[in-house]
């Protein structure tokens, strides 16, 4: 059965307006609520908590001395920093040796290489779970700085009763390039979804980057779980497995962020990319359709809309849905990169809009058909 012109028509347009509604169900209930979140004005507790902050580190011995004294230096009164060693070749051991010696605060742990055993990142977590003290307990990586010393205060804050998980939003540093600007607006877009779905109610992950639970709640929990063989989802599986709309609590202020350095080669960021991807595989059901469900709108919403172009078939009404969801975008995107702190990327979204959702399938793919992000950690 051939279809006729007008026939074909109306079906393209019909699904036109499908994907772009499916389109501003994302943007206006899930993505705005992130962009325009109110700043958070609740004060830490009188008395505030000790913590913990737990980083483990491979082979970091740079970003040790770039980052670990920001991490040292918090304005906070009470609060231990556990860094674990694990398996490092570098010199790694002697500058933390030196760290000791100057900042109290500093424990470490270690993991010795063994050629007939390899372990995943959450083996190191663990150990580093277990040589806290404190009941609260903050994650961030080697590789990562807070934006500003309050940022231990900040999960005091949000440490309120009820809370077992804290979810941070972790950026990354501006840099040259435009692979650097990219990764810095997938890592915006990102945050958008999981803040925006989580103050809607579905809470699916976090950020090892930026992240806090309670220690208690960890090993009640049963740590992690069936996903402990997994090479990573040391912090968004386990956020996806445990948390509620109940247990949860967000941290979307300022000095709240921590500043991660971005991949600086295309090949390291493909890398990084794949070992997190591999993790998607195992999230729940309702949350990896979700998650599909709206990259594929989009790849779907422009490619009807080149076809619909071309055609010049009811193209008043075309325009008008584009023109819409353009508008929609922009305003909200541009108030995401002021909550976000990243101003300057709104402007370049558009091409990044219709390339990520490409770029995120292409190594989705080829990273569950060839295993990719199962080696190692680092």
């Amino acid at each position: 059965m051939i279809l006729s012109t007008d026939t074909a028509h109306l079906i393209l347009l019909a699904l036109f307006v499908l994907m772009a509604f499916t389109q501003g169900w994302y943007w206006l209930w899930y993505y705005r609520r992130a962009a325009f979140a109110k700043p958070d004005t609740r004060e830490a507790p009188g008395e505030l908590p000790p913590l913990s902050v737990v980083i483990c580190a491979r082979n970091e011995a740079e970003n040790l001395v770039r980052f670990l004294p920001s991490v040292l230096e918090q304005d906070y009164p009470s609060y231990e920093v556990v860094v674990v060693n694990d398996c490092s070749e570098d010199n790694t051991f002697d500058i933390l040796g030196d760290m000791m010696k100057r900042y109290p605060n500093l424990k470490v742990s270690m993991i010795q290489k063994d050629p007939g055993f390899t372990h995943t990142k959450k083996l190191a977590m663990l150990i580093g779970i277990k040589a806290a003290k404190n009941e609260m307990l903050v994650f961030t990586d080697a590789d990562c700085r807070p934006a500003t010393a309050r940022w231990l205060r900040e999960v005091a804050s949000a440490a309120k009763p009820g809370a077992a998980i804290i979810i941070g939003y972790g950026g990354y540093l501006p840099g040259e390039g435009m692979l650097n600007r990219y990764i810095r607006y997938e890592t915006m877009f990102t945050g958008m979804q999981y803040f925006g779905m989580a103050m809607a109610g579905i809470p699916y992950m976090g950020v090892g980057r930026n992240l806090a639970y309670r220690r208690s709640f960890f090993f009640d929990s049963g740590g992690f779980g069936p996903h402990n063989h997994i090479m990573s989802g040391d912090d968004d599986l386990f956020v996806n497995r445990n948390a509620t709309a109940d247990n949860c609590s967000l941290m979307l202020n300022n000095d709240s962020f921590t500043l991660s350095a971005a991949q600086k080669s295309l090949g390291a960021w493909i890398k990084q990319k794949r070992r997190h991807l591999s993790a998607a595989a195992y999230y729940k059901k309702d949350d990896k359709i979700r998650l599909f469900l709206e990259p594929f709108s989009r790849v779907s919403y422009y490619g009807l809309l080149i076809a619909l172009l071309i055609m010049l078939a009811s193209w008043p009404i075309v325009l008008f849905v584009a023109l819409s969801r353009l508008v929609m975008r922009a305003v909200i995107l541009k108030k995401a990169a002021a909550t976000f702190n990243e101003p300057r990327l709104w402007f370049i979204s558009l091409f990044f809009d219709i390339l990520a959702p490409l770029v995120t399938a292409f190594l989705y793919v080829t990273t569950i058909r060839k295993g990719k992000g199962r080696e190692t950690w680092k």
